[in-house]
């Protein structure tokens, strides 16, 4: 899921820059519904979308379609979508990190439920800085996809990258990593219970309680173990079906991030889905020579798995820290490394995940 152009290639560092500053300027869920609609094109029409050439077979303009590619993608989707233009380690990790240092600054309302740094739907417009911070981050985002790319390490560079410049975003500005644990790390019931971090004549009655939520669920309508199975199971038998169907590891993947433009347009309690839809995909295609009943039912399986290591995810480093730190992207790390491991086990056959270390 990245293009491998090098770390210092100068147009790729500029694209990166500017694909982290526009991430911060349209928010950081905005800019990843783009990225999945991106992808979706690419996927879906790869023939017209590929990089032009001229007649002697060049690409015209510019040499970046000559670069290879990691991870069985190319064209648009590997150049834009999941790459330094529109790729989530770009733009909408930049976008998660300039969200962390405007809350720092003061620069938002922090008058919500959730802390203002978590409020990924919101636009931060043009402030230099904060389109700096973006900009920053963007490169870095960059630089961390490359260097899993160049050492071939047997992860999803992408989502390797969103989750470490999480944890990055966090040092830099002063946040902590875990947040404050007041209840068990595992436990949502402190939100069930509406239960909030301050008092303002400091006692304990509930009823006084004011501010943030003690426990800030990732995604409010769909954090309870069972639920996340079934829809896990659901959406990967759904990718996979997209994914056998097609051929393409990242169509289904596509369609699940660009859905999230709907949940940037205020859909509160639309699912949150491609940790589930990829690695279905990528198990699905990873069994050529398996029956398709086989190969769905192996995504769905997949899917599952996907969606509980997103919910584990969730509990662990979003619910009571004060940054957004992605589920999702940090789901797919984990399912990534699980295939690359069943592929040097010799049970899956796959190019979407490196290999070799």
């Amino acid at each position: 899921m990245a293009a491998d152009a090098g770390l210092l290639a100068a147009e790729m560092l500029l694209a990166a820059f500017a694909g982290g500053a526009v991430g911060a300027a349209l928010g950081p869920l905005p800019s990843l519904g783009l990225a999945g609609l991106v992808v979706a094109i690419g996927e879906a029409t790869p023939d017209l979308t590929a990089p032009a050439t001229d007649p002697a077979g060049t690409t015209t303009g510019t040499n970046l379609s000559t670069q290879p590619v990691a991870a069985g993608a190319d064209g648009l989707t590997a150049l834009v979508g999941l790459g330094p233009a529109l790729g989530p380690h770009v733009a909408f990790a930049g976008g998660v990190a300039a969200t962390a240092y405007a809350a720092r600054k003061g620069y938002l309302d922090d008058d919500t439920e959730y802390h203002a740094a978590k409020n990924v739907r919101l636009g931060l417009g043009s402030r230099p800085d904060v389109l700096v911070v973006g900009g920053v981050f963007g490169v870095v985002g960059y630089w961390l996809g490359q260097l899993s790319v160049l050492f071939g390490l047997p992860w999803d560079p992408v989502a390797a990258s969103v989750v470490l410049s999480a944890f990055l975003h966090r040092v830099v500005f002063g946040y902590p990593l875990l947040g404050r644990i007041d209840e068990g790390l595992l436990d949502m019931s402190p939100y069930e219970d509406g239960t909030r971090r301050m008092a303002p004549d400091g006692s304990d009655d509930p009823d006084a309680l004011t501010g943030r939520l003690v426990v800030e669920p990732w995604q409010p309508a769909h954090y309870e173990w069972g639920n996340v199975a079934v829809l896990g199971l659901a959406v990967g038998v759904f990718g996979a079906f997209v994914g056998v169907l097609s051929g393409s590891y990242y169509l289904a993947f596509g369609l699940a991030v660009a859905s999230l433009l709907v949940a940037a347009a205020g859909a509160a309690d639309l699912p949150v889905t491609h940790h589930m839809a990829l690695p279905a995909s990528i198990a699905a295609l990873a069994l050529p020579a398996t029956p398709v009943p086989v190969a769905l039912v192996v995504g769905g399986v997949f899917g599952l798995v996907g969606g509980l290591a997103g919910e584990l995810a969730q509990r662990l480093f979003y619910a009571h820290a004060d940054t957004h730190f992605d589920p999702a992207f940090a789901s797919i790390f984990l399912t990534s490394v699980l295939i690359a491991a069943l592929d040097i086990a010799g049970v899956f056959t796959q190019t979407a995940i490196p290999t070799v270390v």
